[in-house]
């Protein structure tokens, strides 16, 4: 994904968490483009990974729509999203963390330590630790020997706000998302550390963990009515 593309993502995403757009709108190209002073391309692919997310849905042949979302859509989701990436790291720590995925994941750790260590999360380094993050969880998946668990996941990512990709931040409340953040790169690391000592149950039961804070952001979603004119929520999928 190129970074214009990632940067559209972010920003049409964070729209869509803040109510800029309500449920049921209808998304053009040219408008969201002209509305985020970017081409058509980068929005076109946005939409694109947006209707995999669960957030759109394609309009027939003229764009795409808001999708509406429940608290217990999110919930639902993170709870089976959780249950297989526990099993995929369990699997994964009980197989052994290769030499190749273990530098792979070293590397994430590594850049987010750098990244954290600044003290905020500017755009810039919000579009490093979406990519990073994504990444870690890739890998884990990827390595863990079980094509199913990867298939099973591929389609809870469809569902609002279970895939990795997606990430929002409420710059209204800078300190506290930069804490959630480094709370998750910190929970990475007690995943690393278990896989890398071959701790199945402990790396199962730190990655549902990891998965399942996101729970939180359910329940804030639903402390406000899910109305077109009235659609707000601070989430992401850490």
């Amino acid at each position: 994904m190129s970074q214009q593309t990632q940067r559209v993502l972010i920003a049409l995403r964070q729209m869509i968490v803040d109510g800029a757009f309500a449920p049921g709108e209808h998304l053009a190209e040219v408008a969201v483009a002209e509305r985020l002073e970017a081409s058509r391309t980068p929005v076109r692919s946005a939409f694109a990974e947006l209707e995999k997310e669960g957030l759109l849905t394609r309009a027939g042949g003229r764009g795409y729509t808001v999708r509406a979302i429940s608290p217990d859509d999110i919930r639902d989701a993170i709870e089976v999203r959780g249950a297989l990436e526990g099993l995929a790291a369990g699997l994964l720590a009980q197989r052994g963390l290769p030499r190749n995925v273990r530098a792979l994941l070293a590397d994430c750790l590594a850049r987010g330590d750098a990244l954290f260590a600044a003290g905020m999360l500017t755009d810039e380094a919000l579009e490093d630790y979406h990519d990073l993050n994504m990444r870690f969880h890739a890998a884990i998946v990827e390595a863990c020997g079980n094509k199913a668990v990867a298939e099973a996941l591929a389609r809870n990512d469809s569902l609002p706000f279970a895939s990795a990709n997606s990430i929002a931040i409420d710059r209204a409340a800078a300190d506290r998302e930069f804490d959630r953040f480094r709370l998750a790169h910190m929970q990475h690391h007690l995943v690393f550390d278990a896989l890398d000592r071959g701790e199945a149950f402990r790396a199962e039961t730190l990655m549902r963990e990891h998965a399942n804070a996101a729970m939180r952001y359910a329940e804030i979603f639903g402390e406000t009515p899910v109305e077109a004119a009235d659609f707000r929520v601070i989430t992401g999928r850490l």
